[in-house]
């Protein structure tokens, strides 16, 4: 995957330099926006992508649009949740205040705000993402969205993130170290009218899980290991979990492992 990293066309010294930092530990190249398109900068640089540095905020031009952070969904889930209401996720994690969760596919973040506002203070969401310019944008989100509740953003800075395969990351893990591992991976089928989501497949890791990573999450997991997918999917099937109830007109659903079961 090649990108470049630029600035807004009137970027001040601030933007600049962490542009230039950015592309340092990113290992990619600087280029100064000037007056060009972004169109024009990647014929010119042979690049697939732009890590964008704006003013307070990060994106990437991606070939299916911009992929930015806001924490979506997470606004009317938590106030569903603050209302008493359920959350489909949180009732498949089976997870409370205190709960440790790993959360395998960080992604926009939706996922990770919502069980960190769950587990708390006491609890501990770490979440990874492979693509390292999805984990720049998310994380710097995740750091600095100021825009928002105090509820919402306390939620956001708790999130742990790391920049790594989730299975390299699961290998290192303790037995037992999370009471829950979550799995949301793209869709073997996608949802096309998920338009939120097309700026990310470009980027998004593609490939199917494996009973090796499967087997490495029921290892780590004290009680279960859940996965998300297109509802009738057949990865549930070939990967061992168990379809939950409800959801009824969603075109997503839930499978779980519940690690006693597994043991016995």
């Amino acid at each position: 995957m090649k990108f470049i990293v630029t600035t807004t066309r009137k970027p001040d010294a601030a933007q600049e330099n962490f542009a230039a930092q950015i592309s340092a530990r990113l290992d990619s190249k600087f280029v100064r926006r000037e007056d060009f398109s972004f169109d024009a900068l990647k014929k010119i640089h042979d690049a697939e992508n732009i890590l964008l540095v704006k003013k307070n905020s990060l994106s990437v031009m991606t070939s299916e649009g911009e992929l930015f952070f806001h924490p979506n969904t997470a606004h009317l889930r938590l106030k569903n949740l603050r209302e008493g209401r359920p959350d489909r996720l949180i009732d498949a994690l089976k997870i409370s205040a205190g709960s440790k969760v790993l959360d395998c596919t960080l992604g926009l973040g939706s996922d990770a705000i919502v069980e960190s506002f769950v587990v708390g203070a006491e609890g501990k969401i770490v979440a990874l993402e492979k693509n390292p310019l999805i984990f720049e944008v998310v994380g710097h989100g995740l750091k600095n969205f100021s825009e928002d509740s105090p509820h919402i953003l306390e939620a956001m800075r708790r999130v742990k993130i790391f920049n790594v395969d989730c299975e390299k990351f699961l290998a290192s893990c303790a037995d037992n170290s999370f009471d829950a591992v979550y799995f949301d991976p793209m869709f073997r089928r996608p949802i096309q009218k998920s338009s939120g989501l097309n700026a990310i497949r470009p980027l998004a890791d593609d490939r199917p899980l494996t009973e090796k990573i499967i087997a490495e999450a029921v290892r780590v997991a004290k009680f279960r290991v859940v996965l998300k997918e297109h509802s009738g999917s057949e990865e549930f099937a070939r990967l061992g979990f168990k379809i939950l109830d409800g959801g009824k007109y969603s075109s997503v659903s839930f499978g779980a492992i519940d690690k006693v079961y597994r043991l016995l």
